[in-house]
């Protein structure tokens, strides 16, 4: 599933790339996740989701493939692994700075993730990237570097998963609910034509 998502450079060019390929500079910027080690261009990591009642723990690690300061251009490839084994996600991103960044990711997820649909994932990490604008405009508008520094060592805003369905909004309850009343008219119609079997 190809996605592709841009949002206007919250600084000057040469400041979002350096801090976009940088994990410990951005990873405080990404819903869900923690960093929990950097080597070089490797990383890795957790991110947690909330899918309804459901969670999950996705544990995996990143590499940036190819990184071109010239035309700063990037290539990201991620792979994570639910804890529970309820599915899968990778991803190769990749991004372009100017006025604007751009972003494209080809990604693969199975498991319940999965049952949102294309539309509702696409939807869903559209909300995501602004968030992810914005967090990066404020952390690059600090004026205290050395605590901007503190915070940003190998962790996220984490212990708070990202909850899509939250984040998708009334367009998942739309979808959802319907099917949620079907499911309870079924349920209502066995517990009654059990009792009048009675």
């Amino acid at each position: 599933m190809k996605l592709t998502h841009s949002f206007t450079a919250p600084a000057p060019a040469e400041e979002v790339w350096e801090a976009l390929i940088d994990p410990e500079r951005v990873a405080p910027c990404l819903p869900g996740a923690t960093l929990t080690s950097v080597d070089g261009k490797t990383f890795s990591g957790e991110v947690k989701v909330k899918l309804g009642p459901v969670q999950l723990l996705y544990r995996g690690s990143g590499e940036f493939v190819e990184i071109d300061p010239v035309l700063r251009r990037a290539v990201m490839k991620a792979a994570g692994k639910d804890a529970r084994g309820n599915g899968t996600a990778s991803a190769v991103v990749t991004f372009v700075v100017g006025d604007s960044v751009e972003v494209e990711t080809d990604l693969a997820i199975t498991g319940r993730p999965a049952q949102l649909g294309r539309g509702l994932i696409a939807e869903v990490s559209g909300r995501l990237v602004d968030q992810f604008a914005e967090c990066l405009a404020s952390t690059l508008g600090s004026v205290d570097p050395d605590e901007v520094a503190q915070q940003q060592h190998l962790r996220v805003v984490p212990d708070e998963p990202i909850d899509l369905i939250d984040t998708a909004g009334v367009p998942v309850l739309k979808r959802v609910l319907p099917i949620a009343a079907a499911a309870l008219a079924v349920v209502l119609f066995v517990v009654l034509r059990r009792r009048r079997q009675r």
